[in-house]
């Protein structure tokens, strides 16, 4: 019944300002006059002289009106009035403190018909803000009671403990009791640090997370809420435990940096993730090498629609470039990251740029129109059952599209020149690593030879959450309801997150030398089966119960385990350290270039069968055992179905 009856006052009033205004000076005049009624009664002890009595209404006026003026210089009546927080007491405090002062003023220059007496100035001030105050909230209050969301009224609220009483869990609290209509009612913290018989918002802390279990039952708890965005991923699977072990289901606040850069309210609850058990420590980085590497240059990158470009572009962009380059060739993936780029900064400072990196005519000009300083090349075919099948592919845009881009480089005078390389490379057993090591190899004998251009590659492995990696496939098998496919009990990975991996990249861009391999840091492999694990209990079912676990074997080039360094590189320590530095001596430019016309040779002239491929490839790359499969029947050379390598690949590479 009250809500019908408010909701259509507040509507009014917020839809018509000169009766908002109107009612908001009687309201605002009406508090004042009995601020400075009860100032008197109080100053004379509740028995006012008959002479300030006869005094009181013009001196009432005057000091009515001077408060008012100084409210609305304040602005106390053009802001939304049921929203009502520190900023706006602030704000009524200097409001209040303006208006006294003022009226002091009058009283120092001898105007006591104008003014009232010291101490009923020193008191209605303080009054006045206390019952100010008191009415905004009360307009506040009425936005809850009157202009409340009806979902969620008609259901009872879930009630929720809150794990960790710091200053996200304190304003997650605040956040979800000024909204009732979310249907989340915190009822108990959960703190490690905190004594018990404390309060937080009037809400108990009850004990450390490893009470959960105990206590949920007697505080009958709906759900958890982990609010701790900076905790480790070490404790965030600590208390995942602790919360799966009391049956209770689990959601988590966003993450530091989207709260820090005000993204997502902090209220934006969102399953706890893989990402948020997997992930480590934020990287620490030297800002000011980066800064210096990239503020104010023109940079490329290459795939910038993929997982790894797109996280290139967005941290090179927070470092002042005087142009981004995004080179990608796929329309609807450039088109998304360029969008959200424009968003973040102003000017024409992001240039995307459609061209496939394989094709000579489009990359020079972009190099002859741009002139970059510094080129991050992520673009490459990385998925491996798919090149173990049309490995010519794999060679086209691993291997002569990284080499065609690296010539150009140095034609061009590019200062630095950064592969994006992967921890398949090592001892590879798969056409996409082979592909990625000529690469490298290339790139290091370019470096030998010249001294214009830098040039650099940077290791390492699966990225959390790219497109085609483990994790986004197990979600999709999860959703579909099983089974979760992994190819063998026993296959370990390296993860890492996208954005630690981009940082590391920058970061070591900094400080690198021409011919390096660098290799990061990518903590202890993680067992697939237990990610998958992991995965499915998260999502609320039981493995082997809810949702199957199904082993195929190995795939084509897949191996157990993966390496980071081969034998003949020797792994040294960096300025940083979570980055390590390969060195080995680099293959001679000229033999290089003799087994790219080769590579070059046999795709122009058709030989596109993926035995005779991988022996090419293992010429180059002696530590590369391929997989082999007995062939069902004997496959001829597949006639050549796109347009073949220009010769002036292998005419550059051999010059």
């Amino acid at each position: 019944m009250t809500r019908i009856l408010v909701r259509p006052i507040l509507r009014l009033l917020w839809r018509v300002p000169l009766l908002r205004f109107l009612f908001l000076v009687a309201t605002y005049g009406t508090v004042l006059v009995v601020c400075l009624w009860l100032a008197y009664q109080l100053r004379f002890d509740f028995n006012v002289p008959p002479l300030r009595t006869t005094r009181l209404l013009s001196i009432g006026a005057m000091t009515v009106l001077t408060h008012l003026f100084a409210l609305f210089c304040f602005h106390q009546f053009d802001g939304l009035l049921t929203y009502f927080s520190t900023p706006d007491v602030k704000r009524l405090a200097a409001a209040c403190t303006a208006g006294s002062l003022a009226i002091g003023v009058f009283w120092c220059f001898g105007q006591l018909n104008l003014a009232p007496p010291r101490g009923v100035i020193l008191m209605g001030s303080v009054l006045s803000f206390t019952a100010l105050a008191a009415t905004r909230y009360l307009f506040r209050y009425g936005r809850r009671l009157g202009l409340g969301s009806h979902e969620g009224s008609g259901r009872k609220a879930r009630r929720v403990g809150i794990v960790g009483a710091g200053d996200t869990g304190a304003a997650l609290a605040k956040d979800l009791l000024a909204k009732p209509w979310l249907g989340l009612r915190p009822v108990a913290f959960f703190d490690d640090l905190r004594h018990t018989r404390s309060r937080v918002h009037g809400i108990p802390v009850v004990g450390d997370p490893g009470r959960i279990a105990e206590l949920s039952h007697g505080l009958r708890l709906d759900e958890l809420i982990i609010a701790m965005p900076s905790a480790t991923p070490k404790r965030t699977r600590e208390v995942v435990h602790l919360i799966q072990e009391a049956g209770l289901r689990c959601r988590t606040v966003p993450s530091l940096d989207q709260l820090a850069t005000g993204r997502v309210s902090v209220s934006v609850l969102r399953p706890v993730e893989i990402q948020d058990l997997l992930g480590r420590a934020p990287v620490q980085i030297e800002m000011g090498r980066v800064w210096r590497s990239l503020r104010g240059r023109t940079v490329m990158v290459t795939g910038a629609g993929g997982s790894i470009g797109s996280e290139l572009c967005r941290q090179i962009l927070t470092f002042g470039p005087k142009k981004l380059l995004l080179v990608e060739r796929s329309e609807p993936q450039l088109f998304l990251i360029e969008q959200e780029l424009r968003a973040l900064v102003e000017g024409d400072v992001v240039e995307p740029l459609i061209g496939d990196i394989t094709r000579p005519d489009r990359m020079r000009e972009i190099f002859r129109r741009f002139q970059p300083e510094v080129v991050f090349h992520a673009a490459a075919h990385k998925h491996v059952p798919l090149m173990e099948h049309q490995p010519e592919e794999a060679i086209r845009n691993n291997i002569f599209g990284t080499a065609l881009l690296a010539d150009l480089a140095v034609e061009n005078h590019v200062d630095h020149f950064v592969l994006i390389s992967t921890d398949k490379a090592v001892n590879p057993t798969n056409v996409m690593g082979a592909t990625k090591r000529v690469a490298e190899l290339h790139l290091q004998a370019l470096a030998a030879g010249q001294s214009g251009t830098k040039f650099q590659a940077v290791r390492f492995g699966n990225v959390l959450g790219s497109s085609g990696s483990v994790v986004p496939t197990f979600t999709r098998q999860i959703a579909e309801g099983g089974p979760v496919t992994i190819t063998h009990p026993e296959i370990t990975r390296y993860f890492m997150t996208i954005p630690e991996a981009v940082t590391l990249v920058l970061q070591s861009a900094a400080f690198a030398q021409t011919g390096e391999i660098h290799i990061l840091d990518m903590g202890a492999p993680v067992k697939i089966l237990d990610l998958a694990t992991q995965m499915i209990t998260l999502s609320g079912f039981t493995p082997h119960t809810d949702i199957e676990i199904v082993f195929t074997g190995l795939r084509p080039g897949e191996k157990l385990y993966e390496e980071l360094s081969q034998g003949n590189e020797e792994i040294t320590g960096t300025d940083h350290p979570k980055i390590s530095r390969l060195v080995a001596p680099p293959l001679p430019k000229g033999d290089i270039n003799a087994h790219l016309a080769t590579l070059t040779d046999a795709l122009n002239d058709g030989l596109y069968h993926p035995e005779i491929l991988r022996e090419l490839l293992a010429v180059i790359v002696p530590e590369y055992r391929p997989f082999t499969q007995p062939p069902t029947t004997p496959a001829p050379p597949i006639p050549p179905a796109a347009e073949p390598l220009p010769h002036t690949l292998a005419g550059a590479a051999s010059a």
